[in-house]
């Protein structure tokens, strides 16, 4: 069977409006003044997993819900602009939206507008099954409808990895992504026990590979049975906004795994390429292109 298409990304299309704040928490007051503005751009997790996968070469297809918006338009021009092809399934809601405050250091605070969606949406099961079929690889975003996607993807034969973000071990909704995936990442924000939770998902799912990120501490690397660690690398530039790190992290890591590299190196990939995701602003969408994760990666592999 023909694969056209490297990855497909499923879900994870949206908005984001970005406020940058003088700290976070933010402090009450009846109003702030915001002299950097408010802006809105394109780009949620989805959409920056898919720019980083174009952007090191991959032959990417993104697949969601869009509604006919301006926040939709926004999301088309996105993709176009990028040459990413995009499969959009009308959703009368509306586009998913979010408001990001943004402190001086580059931490956020993410506002979902969660009437956008509804629990009886579905991706049609005839275009999951095609697009799946004709890709190498399939990575599953966790936002609403996709997890009713996992069983066709299953059947179509492909491999699978998911981003459960900030989960804390516990919520129920992130089990079904957890142990469907082949390629597990997820953030130790919210982990008492990283490697606990880690040795769970392996042995409750089919993951081949567990990745936590934990920001300026690195990443913890479950496979073959036996956690390992590997560090944290110093960004190119001054750290402004850590959106899309996590998603930068991800993409530079599945390049390498489709491009045969071991676990490590793919690891290597992926702080790379999320370290310079830190020194975009917030408020474009940008990845780390091929020739630069290459410079990079061996520079630190030498030092």
């Amino acid at each position: 069977m023909s694969r056209d298409i490297d990855v497909l990304v499923l879900g994870g299309a949206g908005v984001d409006t970005i406020v940058h704040v003088p700290e976070l928490p933010l402090p009450y007051a009846d109003s702030y003044m915001i002299g950097s503005g408010i802006r809105t751009r394109a780009g949620q997790t989805g959409d920056f997993v898919a720019v980083g996968l174009s952007a090191l070469g991959l032959r990417t297809h993104h697949l969601d819900m869009l509604g006919d918006d301006p926040e939709g338009d926004l999301v088309r021009a996105l993709h176009r602009d990028r040459g990413i092809a995009l499969t959009a399934v009308p959703q009368p809601l509306g586009t998913k939206r979010a408001v990001n405050l943004v402190g001086p250091d580059g931490r956020r605070l993410s506002l979902y507008d969660t009437s956008r969606s509804h629990t009886e949406d579905r991706l049609p099961e005839p275009t999951v099954r095609a697009l799946a079929e004709a890709s190498r690889h399939v990575h599953v975003s966790i936002t609403q409808p996709c997890v009713h996607a996992l069983p066709v993807l299953r059947e179509a034969g492909v491999t699978l990895s998911t981003d459960l973000h900030n989960w804390d071990g516990e919520n129920p909704y992130h089990e079904p992504f957890a142990y469907a995936a082949d390629v597990v990442f997820l953030s130790t924000a919210a982990l008492t026990d990283p490697e606990r939770t880690m040795r769970r998902i392996a042995e409750r799912g089919r993951a081949q590979v567990v990745v936590a990120t934990a920001g300026a501490e690195g990443v913890y690397l479950l496979t073959d049975g036996e956690v390992t660690h590997v560090p944290a690398v110093a960004p190119p530039g001054p750290v402004v906004d850590s959106n899309g790190a996590g998603d930068a992290f991800a993409a530079a890591f599945l390049y390498g795994r489709l491009t045969g590299e071991p676990p490590h190196r793919c690891a290597l990939y992926g702080t790379v390429a999320g370290a310079h995701a830190c020194t975009i602003p917030s408020t474009e969408t940008d990845a780390i292109g091929r020739d630069e994760l290459f410079e990079r990666a061996a520079f630190f592999e030498a030092t």
